[in-house]
């Protein structure tokens, strides 16, 4: 008889490091109508955005909840 393979589960990886993209460069540039995007742009943007949320969590937790509202954007 054949011995039987070994079968790994596979696992998600949540990166929150820098290196992976909050925002989808594809949505972006389909998202602007009249302009040109520039590559410098995705990057402003990823900070801007990384920035908002971060303030958003502050004031979350200030308020001593959990969960992020729309009222800490």
């Amino acid at each position: 008889m054949a011995a039987r393979k070994k079968t790994r589960k596979k696992t998600t990886r949540r990166s929150s490091g820098p290196s992976e993209m909050i925002i989808s460069k594809t949505r972006v540039k389909n998202a602007v109508k009249k302009c040109n995007v520039g590559g410098e742009f995705y990057g402003a943007l990823e900070a801007h955005v990384r920035d908002v949320i971060k303030g958003a969590e502050a004031r979350a937790q200030a308020n001593g909840r959990k969960t992020l509202r729309p009222q800490d954007v």
